[in-house]
């Protein structure tokens, strides 16, 4: 069965939900949509994980929700580009996101709710663009000063621990649990004899 999920988040466990889930209560018994499930979490936007979300996405991707209803897009996710994986995963899943307060409803009858989305998505499209671009002039900067920049080199006597590894008979998975190295190192170390 199908249901309405009410997504709900206060930034810390001592806030209240009160407002949040009057507001979405009354705006989904207002469309007769009784059968809802709520979804609370108390916790702030910016954590990677957040329980009661993830808990949310399980249950639209196993296709047991309808359509989702929160307060507002910055209670769903933490950034811009997370919002935007959020909405991009709703909409192929074909589950219409609605923001009361914002006036935001990307149901496929409603043009102006499309429209909404394809702007949020554009703009989380041009913030991660950005931090490419930041990104990449960073690493050029720290190249610049001199940075080296990736794994450090394996240290000549571990080459030489693993040639005579080698030496003694030793397959790579066996000298690589000997040595405490990756299996990929101790490959491309011998590789290179």
């Amino acid at each position: 069965m199908q249901r309405t999920a009410v997504y709900v988040r206060v930034s810390t466990e001592d806030q209240r939900w009160d407002s949040q889930e009057q507001e979405l209560a009354a705006y989904c018994t207002a469309r007769s949509w009784h059968s809802t499930r709520l979804f609370r979490d108390g916790i702030s936007g910016s954590k990677a994980t957040r329980p009661e979300l993830d808990q949310l996405m399980r249950e639209v991707r196993a296709g047991r929700v309808e359509r989702i209803v929160c307060y507002k897009l910055d209670r769903l996710g933490r950034s811009l580009t997370h919002l935007a994986l959020i909405l991009d995963e709703l909409g192929r899943l074909r589950v219409p996101l609605i923001c009361t307060s914002q006036g935001i409803d990307t149901t496929d009858s409603n043009p102006v709710g499309k429209l909404q989305l394809g702007v949020l998505m554009a703009v989380a499209e041009f913030e991660r663009g950005l931090i490419r671009e930041r990104t990449l002039a960073g690493l050029s900067a720290a190249k610049a000063r001199g940075a080296v920049l990736g794994r450090p080199p394996t240290s000549p006597a571990r080459i030489a621990e693993v040639e005579r590894l080698r030496s003694t008979g030793l397959g790579i998975r066996a000298i690589a649990r000997t040595m405490a190295m990756p299996v990929s190192t101790v490959s491309s170390l011998l590789a290179r004899m």
